[in-house]
């Protein structure tokens, strides 16, 4: 059923709409809701709101307070976590039974703020230890850094926007939040449930621009001190070139993950893994596994194994509990996805499985073996079900086809040896290697940072939440001291 959301409640104050914006479910294409959208006068006007809030002192929230509304915040959510995974579900296509994770991890995230928050701090800097130190105490205190605006992607329409928003409102920082045109929901649903939980409007608000000159005065606007993105590199790196100078920024893209399979490893524990990771949301995950580099004495079994796996995940209705892999977010991510993989058998490489369109929406579990590497499934992020399996004949080979491209975010190696997955964590260009596990393992309270153009900064709502704020060091002289 269609739901009409009006953006005025996203906005403090009124604000008449320019447009709207159908929302439909990826599967079906059923419109679901219709988002109105705000022109320049909208993004002034919470520009203003957040500006405002920041920079009178008398309007800041005392933490205590933050806490208390994160902890309501929390309850509600948990209270409403079936209808929010179904919401997901629904509008991003992912499957219901990984949106309720999903959701469990939203409401986790929320608790992450309030125990960072408990437990971290500013510091004491070492004074008195020289003549010119001597007399004096130094320490830091952690305050908001100012207005913080987000651009999020559509991958995970709850968690994602967790990430951005709940730092935000956690450190005492205004935030302005625009979600992914194919997945706002999830977003309104967080915010209606903040400011349920007792936030004031204008300490986090949500909007949809009516085109992208109009967001880029949002995120270019001098008022922001602080920028998250959470989605390409063409786009991030082009909305980082226009930030007004003194804008402080964070951008989370994607990568073309790699992962070494060594000889010795045991591939009835790494199979289920890599499957799930290359398949897990139709691959649309910007560590999802994509490239498997095995030694040659296993790479066919390696392969084959993955297409078992993968043959045996329904696809289809993301709503369905049993579905193991959804949608494509568009029917033109269908075509594009399955351009490449054309592309790459009409070079030389071997269709293990998949490789034909199941709908317009749908693409199966797909497994290509040994593709050149100037292919596009090579090269560049699929962002879809397809994983790329590479015979290498010494580790040395995989480690260097590996670091070939100028992407690095997280890897993995599967092998029982000691040796190897230490030169494997030493070697390879990543922020994260795991070991014995695929690359898209994460949990919301450790380092995520992508590397060269995979991205900037690091995420991860601890990580987040320093970017949020400055620390801002006080030292007293005293003949006291």
């Amino acid at each position: 059923m269609s739901r009409q959301y009006r953006f005025a409640p996203m906005i403090a104050g009124e604000i008449e709409p320019v447009g709207s914006l159908k929302v439909t479910a990826p599967f079906d294409q059923q419109v679901i809701a219709t988002i109105d959208t705000v022109d320049g006068r909208g993004v002034e006007q919470a520009l203003n709101n957040a500006r405002k809030l920041f920079d009178d002192p008398h309007a800041r929230l005392p933490l205590a307070d933050r806490i208390e509304i994160l902890k309501r915040t929390a309850v509600i959510m948990a209270e409403r976590a079936e209808e929010l995974a179904l919401e997901a579900a629904r509008e991003g296509g992912k499957p219901l039974t990984d949106s309720r994770i999903e959701v469990a991890r939203a409401v986790d995230g929320i608790q992450i703020c309030i125990e960072t928050l408990r437990t971290e701090a500013g510091e004491e800097i070492p004074m008195g230890v020289n003549p010119a130190s001597q007399g004096r105490l130094a320490f830091t205190h952690r305050e908001p850094i100012g207005v913080v605006v987000a651009v999020s992607a559509f991958n995970h329409p709850l968690n994602l926007i967790v990430h951005q928003v709940a730092p935000a409102v956690a450190t005492g920082c205004p935030v302005i939040i625009k979600p992914a045109e194919d997945t706002p929901l999830s977003c309104m649903r967080l915010i209606e449930i903040l400011r349920q939980a007792g936030l004031p409007d204008g300490w986090a608000q949500a909007l949809m621009t009516s085109d992208h000159q109009v967001a880029e005065q949002l995120v270019s606007d001098p008022r922001v001190d602080f920028f998250s993105f959470i989605g390409s590199a063409k786009v991030g790196w082009w909305l980082r070139s226009r930030l007004a100078p003194g804008t402080r920024c964070a951008l989370e893209h994607g990568g073309v993950a790699p992962v070494i399979v060594e000889a010795d490893a045991d591939l009835a524990d790494a199979l289920p893994l890599l499957a799930k990771g290359a398949f897990y949301h139709a691959g649309q995950v910007c560590v999802s596994v994509q490239r498997v580099f095995a030694d040659a004495a296993i790479a066919r079994r390696v392969a084959e194994g993955l297409a078992a796996e993968g043959g045996q995940m329904s696809v289809g209705d993301p709503t369905l509990p049993e579905t193991g892999i959804g949608p494509l977010i568009r029917p033109r991510e269908v075509e594009r996805i399955h351009d490449w993989v054309k592309e790459a058998v009409a070079q030389g490489t071997e269709l293990v499985c998949g490789g034909e369109p199941l709908s317009e929406t749908c693409y199966p579990a797909t497994v290509l073996y040994n593709p050149p590497p100037q292919a596009k499934v090579s090269t560049q992020e699929v962002f879809g079900p397809v994983v790329c399996v590479y015979a290498c004949e010494e580790m040395e080979q995989a480690i260097e086809q590996a670091n070939a491209l100028p992407y690095a975010f997280q890897a993995a190696v599967f092998t029982q040896n000691l040796q190897a997955a230490l030169r494997g964590y030493k070697r390879l260009n990543a922020s994260a290697v795991m070991i014995n596990d695929f690359t898209a393992f994460r949990v919301d309270w450790m380092p995520f940072a992508g590397l060269r153009q995979s991205g900037m900064g690091v995420g991860g709502i601890p990580h987040s939440m320093r970017d949020m704020q400055v620390e801002k060091m006080m030292v007293i002289r005293s003949s006291e001291l």
